[in-house]
């Protein structure tokens, strides 16, 4: 039996247990057999119909809290596009036949996405199982009133647990998602805005961080007015680590870099210091940086790396020209540093230089050679774009369409 054989709706409508599919709206795009019967509502009942419309809460029953915790799984399928199993609910249902009438009922529900080719959640598998005849099974007694009293009571005891377990998961989804606010306030107050960069020689810069509530990363990103004649320092950077302290590290590579930067001799001395103070700095182990100088002057780029991908400089006529002749290793890779190397190339007006992190090209699974290729023709394909235009235009090419799972920072400067 091949795929094209195999009738997937009467599959759907044959599956043991009660399911449903839900648009990303919370609406009732189809459910199997099983859940229109034990549901007690018609197809016509469901079908095309608001969730929360069909089964809304128990009006009488002020601490009913089922309808709030299945839209917040929902909602947390949508935004993350992963698995939820929810904890044991009481979700108390209307009689259809008597209006006004309301049954406690208990479930085990379970929420899935079924994504796109978009990489986009377009529908949610919802999936129940009722095991109110379980929680009432067990409160009864064969043979005594006292154990069946007990057993009421353990399994009161029980849904308490599980309401408390979720409650206590909430907790830790909101703690958590304050530490990516704060994280995100940190690093934004530390990077150069699009204001501070706006008077550079026609630059764009974008910053996207993961996705997920604790992806919060050190990626950074610089410009620097250098000292003698008509020169600027562009730096991107990468720490290993997550939250609050790989942002707090990256603040500090970043303005010693800076520093550094308008003093050096050129990147690979900039390069030089940087590297000796990450040996002093807690959380920096591991962490890349790749700097260049251009002299607009002379047309010319020196540039000096530090285990981070090569900078891609694309000529007028769309060749794109990988920046990978001065790479070394990261920045506290040595007890010991010695000079680093670095590299000068020429360009010609209309030129663009384009500077970013490991969130831009790689993917799991994948050679890193196949991102830089796809980056550089994306970058050759719309070359004559605005800086500001190109940059929207890379990030839409290249990000997965449900966000990446590293930051991603980008520098592009049009020489």
């Amino acid at each position: 039996m091949t795929d094209s054989s195999i009738e997937y709706a009467a599959v759907f409508q044959a599956l043991p247990g009660m399911v449903a599919l839900l648009t990303p709206e919370l609406v009732y795009a189809d459910a199997n057999e099983e859940f229109i019967r034990v549901s007690g509502r018609s197809r016509e009942q469901l079908i095309g119909r608001y969730l929360f419309d069909v089964f809304p809460d128990n009006p009488n029953d002020p601490a009913a809290t089922g309808m709030r915790n299945l839209e917040a799984s929902l909602h947390r399928v949508l935004a993350t596009g992963e698995r939820d199993a929810m904890a044991l609910q009481r979700y108390d249902v209307e009689d259809p036949e008597r209006p006004g009438e309301w049954h406690e009922r208990y479930w085990s529900p379970v929420n899935a996405p079924l994504v796109g080719p978009d990489g986009k959640v377009v529908l949610i598998l919802h999936r129940v199982e009722e095991v109110t005849e379980l929680i009432r099974a067990r409160g009864r007694s064969r043979s005594g009133g006292n154990r069946g009293s007990r057993a009421r009571v353990l399994e009161a005891e029980l849904y308490t647990r599980a309401r408390e377990l979720q409650e206590l998961n909430d907790r830790l989804r909101q703690a958590h998602s304050r530490e990516r606010e704060v994280a995100l306030a940190l690093q934004e107050a530390m990077l150069p805005d699009r204001r501070q960069v706006s008077h550079h020689h026609r630059a764009a810069v974008r910053y996207r961080p993961a996705v997920g509530a604790l992806n919060v990363c050190g990626d950074w990103y610089d410009l620097v007015d250098l000292v003698g004649g008509h020169r600027l320092g562009v730096s991107v950077g990468d720490v290993v680590g997550h939250g609050l302290e790989a942002a707090g590290v990256m603040g500090q590579l970043r303005s010693a870099l800076s520093a550094a930067s308008r003093v050096a001799e050129g990147p690979a001395q900039a390069l030089d210091v940087l590297g000796r103070y990450a040996h002093v700095v807690a959380g920096a182990e591991s962490a890349t940086a790749v700097t260049t100088f251009i002299d607009f002057d002379r047309r010319a780029i020196t540039y000096s790396s530090a285990g981070h991908p090569p900078p891609v400089l694309v000529h007028p006529d769309g060749c794109a020209e990988l920046l990978d002749g001065a790479t070394d290793t990261p920045l506290d890779a040595r007890p010991d540093p010695i000079p680093r190397p670095q590299a000068d190339t020429s360009y010609t007006p209309g030129a663009t230089l384009v500077l970013y992190t490991d969130g831009l090209i790689e993917r799991r699974g994948e050679d890193i050679d196949t991102g830089l290729s796809r980056l550089a023709d994306a970058l050759a394909r719309n070359r004559d774009q605005d800086p500001e235009a190109l940059a929207d235009t890379v990030l839409l090419e290249l990000l997965p369409h449900g966000g990446a799972t590293d930051d991603t920072a980008l520098v592009i400067v049009r020489l």
